[in-house]
């Protein structure tokens, strides 16, 4: 089968398309016949050797497709030709891929498989995030920093669908138009944000910031915090990791609070199954419909890479395999 292969750790450069055999499936594993691939920026990390799993080299990226079903364990209920989007961990840059069965999930019939590979990855951490980490109530207001990227459209729409006001950040133009796209009930530009914020909310803040870049907007997004609020540590798209002095936490009573997804779910893995089912409606209604970017073919996938690495994306970049 044809797959992105990584022999190299020096950037985007290194994923080029390679023929390898056919995955075998483990016991308690789907084989899955990939029609599309998600791309994120762990893949850009994984490509450099800088994310926190280092897997052996060669490697195929790609932690998230969709596809139908080749074969599944009976016991799953799951069966050959399932139209499925499944969060295999690695693997998914191919034209198949092998995925534990605890992140396989049925895809209803209105989502495309473009579409479809742009939810688990997104989807499952800004729920976990606003959901179990944020305890996001409905009234609440929600400030969302890359607003236009993939985990920041996916956190738009589902703040706004658990019933949030949200303000979004971006850096351009065009990117304002795609949070708007995805729901957002007010955008604001990265410069000057915080005073932005306060006008929007006549001086009290926000009580939840989703923030999956990190870097100088940090100890600002802390000051946008209403008593009690919460900040949402997500990731690190900026480059640098941020810093607080803990005392910033003190006046207003707020939290920072760390969103590590994949860390929680590896130790109970029902929970993916628990929060497709809390999705699944959202679905199957239309109200979560991923913002879909640009898409590439699968032997340009270090060009889908490059893109997420200068900062170029708007909406979810999707690998089209088939």
């Amino acid at each position: 089968m044809r797959a992105i292969s990584v022999t190299r750790l020096d950037g985007p450069d290194a994923a080029q398309v390679a023929e390898i055999d056919d995955p075998q499936p483990s016991p308690g594993e789907v084989l899955i016949e990939v029609y599309a691939a998600g791309v994120c920026f762990p893949d850009l990390l994984l490509c450099r050797g800088q994310y926190q799993i280092k897997p052996e080299l060669p490697f195929i990226p790609g932690s998230e497709v969709a596809g139908l079903i080749r074969s599944a364990p009976q016991e799953t209920g799951l069966r050959p030709g399932d139209r499925v989007v499944a969060f295999p961990g690695f693997g998914g840059f191919a034209e198949q891929v092998c995925a534990d069965a605890h992140a396989v999930f049925v895809l209803p019939q209105r989502i495309s498989f473009m579409a479809g590979a742009g939810l688990p990855m997104n989807y499952l951490t800004a729920h976990f995030a606003l959901t179990r980490r944020a305890r996001l109530k409905p009234g609440e207001t929600v400030l969302v920093h890359g607003a236009a990227g993939g985990i920041g459209t996916a956190a738009v729409q589902l703040a706004h669908v658990l019933g949030a006001r949200v303000i979004a950040v971006v850096s351009t133009r065009a990117k304002a138009e795609v949070a708007g796209r995805a729901g957002a009930d007010e955008v604001v530009f990265a410069e000057g944000f915080r005073g932005a914020v306060a006008e929007l909310t006549a001086g009290r803040g926000v009580d939840v910031v989703v923030d999956p870049v990190g870097a100088d907007r940090f100890i600002d997004s802390l000051r946008s915090l209403a008593p009690e609020g919460r900040m949402l540590v997500v990731g690190f798209t900026g480059g640098e990791i941020p810093t607080v002095k803990v005392n910033r936490l003190l006046l207003n009573n707020i939290e920072v609070v760390g969103v590590g997804w994949g860390a929680f779910w590896l130790r109970q893995p029902q929970y993916l199954h628990q929060q497709w089912t809390q999705l699944l409606p959202h679905l199957e209604a239309g109200t979560l419909d991923p913002v879909l970017g640009c898409s590439y073919p699968l032997e340009r996938a270090s060009a889908a890479l490059r893109e997420l690495d200068e900062r170029r994306a708007t909406g979810k970049i999707i690998l089209q395999v088939r």
